[in-house]
């Protein structure tokens, strides 16, 4: 029988967690400082030994660009809707890498980090959480430097960039969706691939060709006009809307199909959810089966 004695000196109670969802946000939020910690660990590791260290931050996306420029733009001929090649190209790549670099590292969340797991208690989702953070540090650079070449196009005589300030406003909005997807979609991959690795092999690949099903080196209004019977399925891309918003804020483009992006923040919701409650179901096993 518990005396009122043994009730005053015990002052934290450790139980199972059982439930699939048992992700406790208060906790999470008294490791804010790990997370922290873990984000410039993430940093140093990604240009540890590099010659040119964080200047790939910058050098990334402007090879990108250019090649994307040179292949798509120039020998491919694919339309811009009236944009500037370069910044088109720049806009849709820095969002796409953004989400992209978020899901590819996030799913291997406990592949690499099975040595930390088995030394010592910590809230396992604030790994994947770090590594968006980390990534949007990557975003920030990048992003500077796009805005840096729309002011350059912007002041032009006869520009053919006009800011869309209403869309500009819901840069957040965009950017925690990006994260958001891209983290839902990554621990999904990451509780998937504890047990079965070789699907991780498939995730990198599988990222790259969802990149040309979505507007990152052409624009929706071509599938429109070549293929409007499928327009609709490729709206339901969650990613189509958000990067067509992006674009449309910082390059004055005419936002087509705004009514699907309720759409994709709805899936992005929801996909975020599931991949919470599945890690959460994961983390429980996670060293009986990595």
């Amino acid at each position: 029988m518990e005396t009122q004695q043994s009730k005053n000196y015990w002052t934290t109670r450790i139980r199972p967690k059982t439930g699939w969802f048992d992700i406790d946000l208060v906790d999470l939020w008294r490791y804010k400082d790990l997370i922290w910690l873990l984000v410039k660990r993430d940093f140093k590791l990604i240009y540890k030994q590099t010659i040119l260290g964080p200047a790939w931050i910058v050098i990334q996306p402007l090879l990108t660009t250019l090649v994307f420029t040179v292949v798509f733009g120039n020998l491919a001929g694919l339309p811009t809707d009236g944009m500037p090649r370069f910044l088109f190209y720049m806009g849709g790549n820095i969002a796409w890498q953004f989400f992209a670099n978020c899901l590819n590292r996030t799913s291997r969340t406990f592949i690499t980090n099975r040595q930390l797991f088995e030394k010592v208690y910590f809230p396992r989702l604030s790994m994947p959480i770090a590594t968006v953070c980390s990534q949007l540090i990557n975003f920030f650079v990048q992003f500077a430097l796009y805005i840096g070449f729309v002011v350059v196009y912007a002041l032009r005589p006869n520009p053919v960039v006009h800011l869309n300030w209403r869309l500009i406003l819901l840069t957040p909005l965009m950017l925690l969706q990006l994260g958001m997807l891209g983290l839902g979609f990554g621990i999904i991959i990451s509780s998937v691939t504890k047990k079965y690795r070789d699907l991780a092999l498939l995730v990198s690949f599988g990222v790259h060709l969802w990149m040309y099903a979505t507007p990152v080196t052409y624009p929706s209004s071509m599938i429109a006009q070549k293929a409007p019977e499928l327009l609709g399925v490729y709206m339901l891309n969650p990613m189509t809307p958000l990067i067509e918003m992006f674009r449309s804020a910082y390059l004055g483009t005419e936002c087509l199909y705004m009514n699907y992006y309720w759409l994709s923040l709805l899936m992005t919701v929801l996909i975020f959810g599931v991949g919470v409650v599945m890690f959460s179901h994961a983390e429980k096993t996670i060293m009986d089966t990595v």
